[in-house]
């Protein structure tokens, strides 16, 4: 384990962690998952198997355990402390934990989301672990038309912060039940009248690219600024440009082909086509993104995971206490 230094010779808030003695970390904790259920959660392309569970993702549920059990007793204390207690006499009830994952699309932050909803649940004391991404947060396709945005899908200007930031805040007050909208990824687009609705989870997970963003001008409060942990899913542009090909690539042979689909009329293209499609895409839209937007959030984030070019993590940032 290294202080890693930044560029001005600073030492950064960080400590840099290798892959081996991250995985030497928790060596008591057991991976609960079965092959069959880590090959169910994987994506496209990604390499996620019993080795890359049990070294990365093992020890990173057991740390996200000890900091609910921390801020758990935190909330004890506190509410020793003030006295408070709830209408009905008893202690006051401690607030969802929120986890914030974020990073390019591609990079498989969605696929980490996954995999850490299913780990937490695993812990006794975390057995209601919720999943909500920001894509149901994003305009409809008739109002980033309407807007003139269509084609910067994805920038923060395509979501309703607004609702987003009310969603979070809900949830983490305590309250019953909280709905967020729902989006097709084979429409490409929000579905009207259909939700997801959230019920006083123990965790929530919230992911996207955009969730470390900090608030908007004019605005006092980001989504950002209401989560206990977050996660910045990292890598090399290079090596996300060519995931993002080979997810393409694999979708114009699968998903795509399905007439419902908002990306049918891509379903006929040679595969060079359908590269320089993707390359395309990547370079006026996702790339800039990246770049201007998501990868400055890095340093925002409680934890760094680096992936290497073969979607295997080689080593962790943890932001020190």
């Amino acid at each position: 384990m290294t202080d890693l230094a930044g560029s001005d010779g600073h030492l950064s808030p960080f400590l840099e962690i290798n892959r081996k003695d991250w995985a030497a970390l928790a060596p008591h904790t057991q991976n609960p998952l079965t092959q069959n259920e880590i090959v169910q959660l994987r994506g496209l392309g990604e390499v996620l198997d019993m080795q890359e569970v049990s070294e990365v993702f093992v020890p990173l549920s057991r740390l996200l355990n000890l900091y609910v059990s921390g801020a758990r007793n935190l909330h004890a204390a506190t509410t020793d402390f003030l006295g408070a207690r709830t209408a009905e006499g008893g202690q006051a009830r401690s607030t969802p934990f929120v986890i914030g994952i974020a990073g390019s699309v591609a990079v498989g932050k969605s696929t980490i989301a996954r995999l850490l909803r299913e780990l937490l649940a695993r812990w006794e004391d975390t057995p209601r672990v919720e999943l909500v991404t920001t894509d149901g947060f994003l305009r409809p396709n008739a109002e980033l038309e309407k807007r003139g945005i269509m084609d910067r899908k994805g920038f923060p200007e395509s979501y309703d912060r607004r609702a987003l930031l009310r969603f979070v805040t809900r949830v983490k007050s305590g309250a019953a039940e909280v709905r967020s909208p729902f989006y097709s990824h084979l429409h490409y687009d929000i579905v009207p009248d259909a939700e997801i609705v959230v019920r006083r989870p123990d965790v929530l997970i919230v992911e996207g690219l955009n969730v470390l963003q900090p608030a908007a001008p004019g605005h006092r409060l980001a989504v950002s600024d209401l989560f206990d942990f977050t996660i910045y899913v990292d890598a090399r542009t290079s090596d996300i440009a060519t995931w993002y090909e080979e997810r393409f690539l694999s979708l114009q042979r699968g998903a795509f082909a399905n007439p419902r689909s908002f990306f049918h009329r891509f379903a006929s293209l040679s595969e060079q086509e359908a590269r320089d499609r993707a390359r395309g895409i990547w370079k006026s839209i996702n790339e800039p993104n990246l770049v201007q937007n998501i990868l400055p959030t890095r340093a925002r984030a409680s934890l760094v995971l680096r992936k290497d070019a073969d979607h295997a993590v080689d080593s962790v940032l943890l932001r020190k206490i």
